[in-house]
């Protein structure tokens, strides 16, 4: 079908025909993406097929890694790119008239997750893919997933999210390999030959249907697996429920990702989805294993199941329940298996992501379950007893269920023989402080996986002009082996290369103008800073110390006829959850700085703002590539790692930053000459929480800069602001700045005076760029992943028979 262009253009041809019984010249751009999808997903279905059968017959160890999101974006530009079909697919459809990049458009984001953590792991799949590691993902078929984000009169509106409104051409449906997952009820218990049965009855039982979507290996045979779940009700609605009713409540668990849990009703319907997710999956998994071996008590020697943070924790008692109840093992031998087969990454310091939940939430929702967590928890704390007798406090800060809680950080720990932070500062702020107690209990299970990303997708597909600079100049090998970059520092004083890598950074820019102002209406000056700052907006993450800081410059070019900047255009993307109030207000905030900096005829020439609503992966990657200025500037202590702090970098965007998560080991990378650094330490954070030394009031009164753009928050600066931003201008005087905003402006306004002075010099901004670019091979996600499958998964790369 591929073997030649005109092969190719036949079969387009034909495949359309075929499938809507129309003729070209009739077709519409729909029509023509649809069928390129079907084409593409059966010349991989071959490769899909036989990746699996390996698997079965050779017995392979795999890996399935859990998560609650999985933010692949768009599916068939990679995939072209991954099978090296691309060119040929490209020329062939431009010979029938047929943008490539045009049909793209017709693709949705796959509304799967919302932030980093769905990202890393749509990259992970990627890397295990391209790297002939048999690992899979499992996830929920979010028919809506987060939000479809639209800015009106400057607030965030949330619209369902319609991705799977034209259907999705990559996933096939296995309603052959559905489960049924069982909620409320109860547990009875009975004796047979002396031993203690457990039987769930009268529970609501729901439908699990997977779809099954190929993950393609960057030129290679391999093709796994990313099941998502899909909740249905079962043919006949269990004990006598209201058919309606139960119908409208069992979709609702696979219809949105992350419902508001402000509720009880929405804890319920959070809670529903994590166990949903991991019964079905390992159900299949045991499943599998069973098929292929017979027992289950090897399963912990030829499976890996990884749970993504909090929300898949459940997989622990999960896997108890089989053993127990259906297996038939013993408590001691169904813990050692458990505990050997599942390992844990955590993403966060905050104590608020650490998800606790109610007993009396979680008790009637999951019966058997929390009686399994309950033994756990008892067991545990005998254990911890025996260790550390009389400590009562210890035994308390450590157990599992407290306080009428149960504690899935804790859980996760206890129940995995691995545990993972995801940047050196992070893993160590885990093990001195955050998670200190389980650390001295647990030495040997601690260790770090700084995040990587796939520079297949951020450098080769975000920016293939990037990539075909790199190419002509070092030659392919760092497709392949992303350290080759290094090789780029020795042409960072080239007087030829800098300016082909000044065009394209231009072109780049231009590229992003024109959709920014086909967006928006605004237009942006190409010769200006791009100064971005992309992210899920959150208060630790500071977008406000961003936006204070533009309303600083606003200020003094308003005052001071005398102060001369480099023009700036300050670019943000970011979805606040739907119940985060605050967040909301400054998404409003940055939206009305917005307004008035851009018609001020006085500054819009040398300062403008931008916001880019919907905030996804197809946005992501017009913008990375043309960044100037990476915003990497959370309180330090409160960013696990970041992965965009990552794709700036290598699309030669220069950093400014705290010293905290990953922006650590890319100043260790790049140099300390190439990346610009500010503010608090973690440790000076961390001494400021402990000691109650801080006194916002202190910065407000002595910095006039502060004061003005903290008054200016409520004193009618913003002609239609009224009481708008009252909570904001609290956050930061009556509740004394959790988050050191006010701490950190005046370094923060240094550090990027120092940026308009060095981009002004081009030559050395331009190094500066190249050497960004130059050593961010070390944050791939082949190095994060080759570092999971030997030192946690311990699983090893499978190849097609020649």
């Amino acid at each position: 079908m591929f073997s030649s262009k005109e092969g190719f253009k036949a079969a387009f041809l034909d495949k359309l025909e075929t499938m809507y019984g129309k003729s070209f010249k009739d077709s519409t751009p729909r029509d023509q993406y649809n069928t390129l999808g079907h084409m593409i997903r059966e010349y991989i279905s071959s490769r899909w097929i036989a990746t699996n059968e390996r698997n079965r017959t050779e017995n392979h160890k795999q890996m399935y890694y859990l998560s609650i999101e999985f933010l692949l974006g768009r599916l068939l530009g990679s995939n072209l790119m991954n099978l090296g079909i691309w060119k040929m697919c490209e020329e062939g459809l431009q010979e029938l008239g047929i943008s490539l990049n045009e049909l793209e458009e017709n693709e949705a984001d796959a509304g799967l997750g919302n932030g980093g953590l769905g990202r890393l792991a749509a990259c992970f799949l990627d890397s295990l893919a391209s790297l002939n590691l048999p690992g899979h993902g499992c996830g929920i078929r979010y028919k809506h997933g987060l939000f479809d984000q639209k800015i009106v009169n400057g607030y965030q509106v949330e619209l369902p999210e319609q991705w799977l409104r034209h259907g999705n051409v990559w996933e096939v449906r296995r309603h052959d390999q559905a489960v049924e997952v069982s909620f409320w009820g109860n547990v009875e218990t009975s004796k047979i030959d002396g031993k203690l049965e457990f039987h769930h009855r009268k529970a609501e039982v729901i439908m699990a249907v997977p779809y099954d979507i190929p993950v393609v290996g960057y030129d290679t045979e391999t093709v796994n697996t990313l099941r998502l779940w899909n909740a249905e009700p079962v043919p006949f609605p269990p004990n006598n429920q209201n058919v309606l009713v139960y119908k409208r409540e069992t979709e609702a668990v696979s219809e949105f990702l992350y419902p508001d849990d402000t509720h009880d009703e929405g804890k319920i319907l959070r809670l529903k989805q994590q166990y949903f997710l991991v019964s079905a999956s390992l159900q299949n998994i045991v499943k599998l294993h069973r098929e292929r071996n017979g027992t289950l008590r090897n399963l912990h020697e030829k499976v890996a199941i990884h749970i993504n943070d909090t929300h898949p924790v459940l997989a622990i008692p999960e896997l108890m329940r089989i053993l127990l109840d259906e297996e038939k093992l013993s408590w001691e031998e169904a813990w050692n298996i458990t505990v050997n087969t599942v390992s844990y990454t955590n993403h966060t310091t905050l104590s608020e992501a650490l998800e606790k939940w109610p007993v009396r939430i979680f008790q009637p929702l999951l019966p058997r379950i929390y009686m399994i967590v309950e033994e756990i928890n008892e067991r545990f704390c005998r254990d911890l007893w025996d260790k550390y007798p009389y400590d009562w406090k210890r035994i308390e800060d450590m157990a599992i269920i407290a306080h009428d809680l149960v504690k899935m950080a804790h859980l996760a720990i206890a129940g995995s023989h691995s545990v993972n932070g995801v940047a050196k500062i992070h893993t160590d702020i885990l093990k001195k402080r955050e998670m200190q107690l389980f650390h001295e209990y647990y030495p040997e299970k601690f260790n770090n996986k700084t995040n990587g990303i796939t520079h297949r997708r951020w450098l080769l597909k975000a920016n293939p002009q990037l990539a075909s600079l790199i190419t002509d100049t070092i030659g392919p090998g760092w497709i392949r082996k992303p350290t080759e970059l290094q090789a780029l520092a020795s042409y960072k004083q080239d007087a030829a290369f800098r300016e082909k890598f000044h065009g394209v950074k231009q072109l780049r820019k231009e590229l992003l103008a024109k959709r920014i102002e086909e967006q928006t209406g605004v237009r942006v000056d190409t010769n200006s800073i791009f100064d971005v700052q992309v992210k899920r907006l959150h208060a630790y993450k500071r977008q406000l110390l961003n936006v204070l800081h533009i309303m600083h410059l606003y200020n003094r070019l308003k005052e001071d006829q005398s102060f001369t900047m480099h023009p700036r255009t300050f670019i943000f993307g970011a979805k606040a959850s739907p119940g985060y109030y605050y967040a909301k207000k400054i998404i409003k905030l940055i939206n009305e700085v917005a307004e008035k900096v851009n018609n001020d005829p006085q500054t819009r020439d040398r300062l403008k703002v931008v916001f880019l609503e919907n905030y996804r992966v197809s946005l992501a990657e017009d913008i990375f590539p043309a960044a100037d200025v990476s915003e990497q500037i959370s309180t330090a202590s409160k960013e696990a790692s970041g992965t965009g702090n990552m794709k700036f970098m290598m699309n030669g965007a220069v950093t400014v930053g705290t010293l905290d998560g990953a922006n650590i080991e890319i100043q260790e990378e790049a140099g300390t000459d190439n990346i610009f650094i500010f503010g608090l330490t973690a440790e000076e954070v961390l001494h400021y929480y402990q000691s109650g030394g801080y006194r916002s009031s202190d910065y407000y009164h002595h910095d006039k800069r502060i004061k003005k753009v903290v008054d200016q928050l409520i004193n009618g600066f913003f002609p239609d602001g009224g009481d708008e931003f009252e909570a904001i201008y609290d956050s930061l005087i009556v509740q004394n700045d959790e988050y050191f905003v006010l701490r950190d402006f005046a370094p923060y306004v240094d550090v990027q005076d120092l940026v308009g002075k060095t981009y002004e010099n081009r030559n050395r901004w331009l190094e500066m760029s190249i050497s960004n670019v130059a050593r961010s091979g070390y944050f791939t996600s082949d190095r994060t992943i080759s570092q999971y499958a030997f030192d946690i998964w311990h699983i090893n790369p499978v190849f097609a028979r020649k």
